[in-house]
């Protein structure tokens, strides 16, 4: 489903394969004991499944077909997964016309801009936070309320509300008062870690997408990593990453296809908040992601890559099949008759052969390199996709000795903010 190829060299001698297998027995405790559940949510959730199928027939609004706009109130892990995939999946004939917002900022012209696009009287709000405190979260879900309840026309506004939050959390409690749908986050599951938890799998149902597919496709990564072991590929560019993160820290996911632009920033989120870090020594150490799309940016970054300072790694990710055989119409323009070399070739042929010559322009520039080739754009193959990065960056935490979980970072942050407004 997803080829991996690396260009660079890489020599294990004993000490290497020491390293790779301790990760990997980190990697197996922290799935055993429970650790992060990430680890389990491809082969565990059958009843999760049933519930969100279940909640989905039950409720008329949504079975009837009378919901519009499906609205995402929920900041970083809680939203930037499902908006990934959902972009990534949109032109898939599960796709059902229901409209989805992610309502995430509190920047007020973002906000009230963006409300003006959803029909209140035919909408259904989701509200997630694993805390269930979340500053951002919760001030615009008080937002959305109070819009919605001063409309005359929205009816049955507990049965438009939805929560996804950890289990006995201040937002758990209030929904349960309210008589809102409540799902749950596993407490063991951070959320950068969540999209294939119900904090993903409950709206991209409501949007007709397979889920189960879904989590077959991780399921596959999954069994790889078990059955593979330190062979897996994915270790030797963990290890590549571990062992020159000093001269090679930043880290870039160049993804052809427009449609890769909102997993770029998953990817973003993922790696920055997992691996920047101190580490049981108290050094600081991290890798700095960056998101490229082509071919748009061949016209801005890759400059900087081929000349620029030798301080990055380029991860290349191609789509094999756009499944629309378009092609440049036969044409000769006065003037421009030197380019008639690309009339009657299909777009995608085009866009993957721009990958190609940047990949070769990338090694001829002694950058290293790889190539993640993915087949077709599917529930499988997306799931597929989402669980190799999981895993690809608990094993460089691992390798990197830090807590690839936590995010102390963020929770300073979130401890000045309340000492400031309070």
């Amino acid at each position: 489903m997803v080829q991996k190829t690396i260009f660079f060299e890489q020599n294990f001698d004993n000490e290497a394969l020491l390293k790779i297998e301790e990760a990997y027995d980190r990697m197996l405790t922290e799935m055993n004991t429970s650790l992060s559940g990430y680890y389990d949510l491809p082969v565990n959730q059958d009843d999760v499944i049933a519930n969100i199928y279940r909640f989905i027939a039950e409720n008329e609004l949504l079975s009837g077909h009378l919901i519009k706009d499906l609205v995402i109130v929920g900041i970083g892990g809680s939203s930037l997964g499902t908006r990934a995939i959902d972009t990534l999946l949109q032109f898939s004939r599960h796709r059902n016309i229901i409209n989805i917002h992610f309502l995430e900022n509190l920047d007020p012209l973002y906000l009230v801009n963006s409300v003006k696009r959803i029909d209140l009287s035919r909408a259904f709000v989701i509200i997630v936070s694993k805390s269930g405190t979340t500053i951002e979260t919760i001030s615009i879900a008080k937002y959305m309320l109070s819009l919605m309840q001063e409309n005359e026309e929205v009816v049955d506004i507990n049965r438009r509300i939805a929560v996804i939050t950890e289990i006995e959390s201040p937002l758990d409690k209030l929904a349960g008062e309210r008589g809102w749908e409540r799902f749950y986050i596993p407490k063991n599951v951070g959320g950068r870690f969540s999209v294939l938890s119900p904090v993903g799998l409950l709206p991209l149902a409501m949007l007709g997408y397979d889920i189960e597919a879904l989590l077959d496709g991780a399921a596959k990564m999954r069994d790889e990593f078990l059955k593979t072991g330190i062979e897996l590929l994915l270790f030797k560019k963990a290890y590549f990453y571990y062992k020159n993160r000093l001269s090679h820290n930043i880290n870039i996911l160049f993804s052809y296809s427009s449609l890769f632009e909102a997993f770029n920033k998953w990817y973003v989120q993922l790696w920055g908040e997992s691996l920047g870090k101190k580490d049981s020594d108290g050094n600081r150490v991290g890798l700095t992601p960056i998101g490229l799309i082509g071919s748009v940016d061949q016209h801005s970054f890759l400059q900087l890559i081929l000349e620029g300072p030798k301080d990055k790694t380029v991860t290349f990710l191609k789509l094999k099949n756009f499944e629309l055989p378009v092609t440049i119409p036969q044409m000769t323009l006065p003037h421009l008759e030197a380019t008639d070399f690309v009339n009657g070739r299909r777009f995608q042929t085009i866009i993957n052969t721009q990958c190609d010559a940047t990949i070769e322009s990338v090694i001829e520039s002694d950058v290293p390199v790889d190539l993640l080739e993915i087949n077709e754009l599917s529930e499988q193959s997306i799931g597929y996709l989402i669980y190799y990065f999981e895993l690809l960056t608990s094993a460089v935490g691992a390798l990197l000795d830090i807590d690839t979980y936590n995010q102390p970072g963020v929770e300073i942050g979130k401890r000045k903010l309340y000492e400031k407004l309070k």
